[in-house]
């Protein structure tokens, strides 16, 4: 499987540990950076990337997942969500990482650098990549909805406040 990774100077060690650690467990890491230390960069253009390389890669058929990490990983969550076609889920625990897979089908996880050991992190981000979308019905269907209001701004069958 390939993995997109970003960060910003908060996560920054803890994402070459990742792709260090990921790469001996057989994963293929993309790296979009940053590549040194800098405490003033700007983590947006970083986690949109790996989420567009996600992107560009499940269009071609192939399994592909990202990583975005910052001091809370909110910021950069939200950053990776705005690549239209990504889901991006704040992950902070082994159930949070596994619910973002089998009931949202994310395709990037969000961790904070600043919450957690690089060895609690890599557990969190471990459960998410091995974890699977159940598929299910109910799930298909919410997905489904938020696709729909993301293409049209609208969902069919529901009243959303900017209707007419």
């Amino acid at each position: 499987m390939r993995v997109h990774i970003a960060t910003d100077h908060a996560g920054l060690d803890l994402s070459r540990y990742l792709v260090e650690s990921l790469t001996k467990l057989g994963y293929e890491l993309v790296d979009h950076g940053p590549k040194e230390f800098d405490p003033l960069d700007d983590y947006p253009g970083f986690c949109i990337n790996a989420a567009l390389g996600v992107r560009a890669d499940r269009e071609r058929g192939l399994d592909s997942l990202g990583i975005v990490l910052g001091g809370s990983g909110n910021g950069e969550q939200m950053a990776a969500n705005k690549v239209p076609g990504i889901r991006a889920a704040l992950a902070w625990n082994h159930d949070t990482a596994a619910l973002a897979r089998e009931h949202n089908n994310a395709h990037v996880v969000a961790v904070g650098g600043r919450q957690h050991s690089v060895e609690e992190a890599l557990e969190i981000i471990k459960v998410f990549l091995a974890t699977e979308f159940s598929g299910e019905p109910r799930h298909v269907r919410r997905i489904g909805q938020m696709e729909e209001y993301e293409n049209t701004g609208r969902i069919v069958g529901q009243h959303l406040e900017t209707d007419d």
